[in-house]
């Protein structure tokens, strides 16, 4: 499944839901690299 998450004020990155951390954040695969940060929440009217 892919999640976008927050990385700094203005840096967004999507990929593959990798893992659900403590701290409240995600990490997502993209290509060989991870990342984490905060999850978007989506939007549904």
């Amino acid at each position: 499944m892919y999640k976008t998450i927050m990385i700094s004020s203005y840096i967004a990155v999507q990929g593959l839901f990798v893992r659900a951390l403590k701290n409240g954040k995600i990490a997502v695969k993209v290509g060989d690299k991870e990342f984490v940060g905060t999850p978007v929440e989506s939007y549904s009217k």
